[in-house]
């Protein structure tokens, strides 16, 4: 049920009761961290590691397993203390409780969707045979494990609609295991694929296998960080063990080169995009279906540009959305009989705004855009011809219009800080879309508003940021502000909907978003300016959103908090220490802290093209001067800090947040508290139980509204 004017903000008003002195927590002791004498040399500048052996894996690790538990104790201590804490569970418990459902997808004669009540662990997959039937369970991983930290990943049914293969991730690894289900009798059989990491399957048109790409084996102990090198890729033959898998493509003398297997949708051709040891950049192959001892052939010869996997096929043609020539993004058709450049022909050419993604339904392409960061859809024919544009709700994002040539409809999501996540069908004769579902909240969200500023980074460069907050904002100053970000590897930031933003709103706190360089909302232009040798942009940018932030009257430096995750927690560990005293609060999520050895762990070597490499010493000198481990200094008040990480994290490992975060305990000198939240069969995000996300975000609202002065004693309630 809606809440009205008068109820909305019960729980700022419960968060700025008067409480008891004694309920404030005591001043902390952490746990003994031992020192290393630890030093290695890089373009003769000798680079001190004194806590080197916490990168040691969790599991196999005594000292390690020690050390995380002796700061989970002290955090829990801290955390179970803070008064307002399980009022902010529990209000977030009832934000959370919503359907949601997954855009649809029609495949083989079937509709999937996802679904979650708002309670489940774990989304639900659900099968249908038409949108007017009862949608009914097809696969429910809530089942599979005690705390639910099995999830489902990856669904592919063949194109006859006999089968399903999907994965199964366990404790929030990158790791895959698959399985073959049979839809019509719903009976799974009996081979197990494992070692598979990213995705996906992809089936030969006659649904008797599908090809893959897998690692090989790691040795006991190697599983969550040995580097992944050696991909291949196979053909599994469904009903045999995945011993009988044929070898279909290897590269021995590229160990660090990775092939992603598609079929096109008439069957006729494999192709494998095939990228380099960065990952970013891409060659294509192929080999013809039709010749079963035909040669795989190059279709793309060189590591230049980026070619994502192919939209579609038609007969020898190939479109590729690419960013040849074309910065922000373009389309275009490359014969397979001629595919010498001079021979390509351009579908949807280079605009102003970036292409961020298109894909082909029935004799249409879905060419979604990114307007400053903002979502925008338009249609072409198949010879580039443009029909029209489909009009979202407002400040938003969509995603999904997938679909096959005979396909007449289509679906889409759309959602906004303010708009929880909308599917709506779109038909193509027509051109109307219908909404087929909305979840209804336990907040009105119309109490709030979404809006887009502009402002300059400090080499003038014009930065765009979202603003979310309640409506009636009074800029004195005097709000809290948190201040979120990413910045990175061609990742575009677009407005979404969170249950942990909405808490934060209905505080009366106000969520900013900046769309920083190093991002891809502006094209691959946008993207190299935060790279390399020039990522120091994305700290400047974000500094900068913090200073319009308090100049602007939304905040001021103690009530202001930062928060990133993954490379967004490199970020906030970049800016908090190169500026402490312009945050009151920092949550460094799942961050890259040690600059200097991040490619030495699992997928850190597809960071180097972001990030450079140590290698090179114009690189390494940037990675060191920006390096949040390296660069926290002993007497300096840094700003409370709550690190949280996860011992199953095999994309990040959890070793830089546990230097940093020891680190960062030594040198502290202010009052201000340094915690570190490991969180336990769960990894860098992806696949994490409701419940484990709901006890995460109490932690860090909690934390916020202690160290940012939201609750102070004797101070009297407010309404909103």
């Amino acid at each position: 049920m809606f809440q009205t004017p008068r109820t909305f903000g019960v729980l700022a008003a419960l968060l700025l009761l008067p409480t008891f002195a004694e309920a404030i927590p005591k001043a902390i002791q952490y746990p003994e961290t031992r020192k290393v004498d630890q030093k290695d040399t890089f373009h003769g500048v000798t680079v001190a590691d004194p806590y080197r052996w916490l990168e040691g894996d969790v599991r196999e690790t005594k000292e390690v397993r020690a050390w995380v538990e002796a700061q989970n104790r002290v955090t829990s201590s801290y955390l179970s203390s803070l008064p307002q804490r399980e009022a902010i569970r529990k209000r977030l418990a009832e934000l959370w409780r919503y359907e949601e459902v997954e855009t649809p997808v029609h495949m083989g004669g079937r509709y999937f969707t996802y679904r979650n009540d708002g309670v489940q662990n774990q989304d639900v997959l659900y099968v249908q045979s038409s949108l007017v039937e009862e949608p009914e369970v097809l696969i429910d991983p809530n089942g599979w494990s005690k705390d639910g930290t099995i999830a489902l990943s990856d669904l592919e049914p063949s194109p006859d609609g006999r089968y399903a293969v999907y994965g199964m991730r366990e404790a929030g690894s990158d790791w895959r295991t698959w399985r073959v289900m049979d839809l019509s009798s719903r009976q799974l059989l009996p081979e197990e694929l494992k070692w598979i990491k990213g995705c996906c399957a992809s089936w030969t048109p006659d649904g008797k296998g599908f090809f893959y790409n897998r690692l090989p084996e790691p040795k006991k102990g190697e599983e969550y960080q040995r580097l992944n090198l050696g991909s291949r890729v196979w053909y599994h033959r469904v009903g045999t063990p995945q011993s009988a898998d044929a070898l279909v493509f290897e590269q021995p003398e590229h160990p660090a080169w990775d092939a992603f297997p598609e079929v096109t949708e008439d069957g006729r051709y494999l192709l494998l995009p095939l990228s380099n040891d960065t990952g970013k950049l891409f060659r294509v192959l192929y080999k013809d279906l039709a010749e079963p001892y035909g040669m795989i052939r190059t279709l793309i010869p060189d590591f230049e540009n980026e070619y994502f996997i192919p939209v579609a096929s038609e007969g020898t043609v190939i479109y590729l959305f690419t960013d040849h020539q074309a910065a922000r993004g373009r389309l275009v058709a490359v014969d397979i009989d001629h595919p010498e450049q001079e021979s390509w022909k351009e579908i949807v050419p280079q605009s102003e705004h970036t292409l961020a993604e298109v894909s082909r339904v029935g004799n249409l392409f879905f060419a979604q855009y990114l307007r400053d960061a903002k979502s925008h859809v338009r249609l072409f024919t198949l010879a580039g011809r443009h029909i029209r544009d489909i009009e979202l709700p407002g400040i938003g994002s969509v995603r999904g219009f997938e679909g096959r040539r005979d396909s007449s409809e289509t679906f889409y999501r759309y959602t906004s800080y303010d708009m929880p996540p909308s599917i709506y069908r779109y038909d193509l004769m027509s051109g109307e879309s219908t909404l087929l579902h909305r979840p209804k909240l336990a907040l009105d969200p119309a109490l709030f508003e979404v809006r887009q500023v502009f402002y300059n980074s400090k080499d003038g460069t014009r930065i765009p940021m979202f603003l979310a907050h309640r409506k009636g904002l009074r800029l004195d100053g005097s709000n809290p502000a948190l201040l979120y970000g990413y910045g990175g590897f061609n990742v575009s930031e677009t407005p979404n909907f969170s249950p942990f933003r909405l808490a934060w709103m209905e505080m009366g706190g106000v969520y900013a978003l900046p769309n920083l360089r190093g991002g891809g909302e502006y094209g691959e232009e946008w993207h190299e300016a935060g790279t390399k040798t020039r990522r120091q942009n994305v700290y400047d940018d974000f500094i900068a959103a913090a200073e319009w932030l308090i100049a602007n009257g939304y905040t001021r430096p103690e009530r202001l908090a930062v928060q990133g995750g993954s490379n967004g927690g490199l970020l906030v560990g970049a800016v908090m220490t190169q500026r402490p005293d312009l945050f009151g609060a920092a949550l460094p999520a799942v961050g890259v802290m040690d600059m200097l050895r991040f490619h030495l762990f699992t997928s850190g070597r597809f960071w180097v093209d972001d990030y450079g490499s140590v290698d090179k010493e114009d690189e390494f000198r940037a990675l060191y001067a920006y390096s949040p481990y390296h660069n926290l200094k002993p007497g300096m008040r840094y700003p409370a800090t709550l690190v949280t990480t996860a011992d199953t994290d095999d994309r990040v490992v959890p070793g830089h947040s546990f230097k940093f975060a020891a680190r960062l305990q030594e040198v502290q000198a202010g009052e201000a508290p340094v915690l570190i939240r490991i969180e336990s069969r769960a990894g860098h995000g992806s696949g994490t139980p409701t419940s484990k996300l709901i006890e995460r975000y109490a932690d860090e609202l909690a934390f916020l509204v202690e160290n940012l002065g939201m609750r102070k004693p004797g101070e009297a309630a407010k309404a909103p």
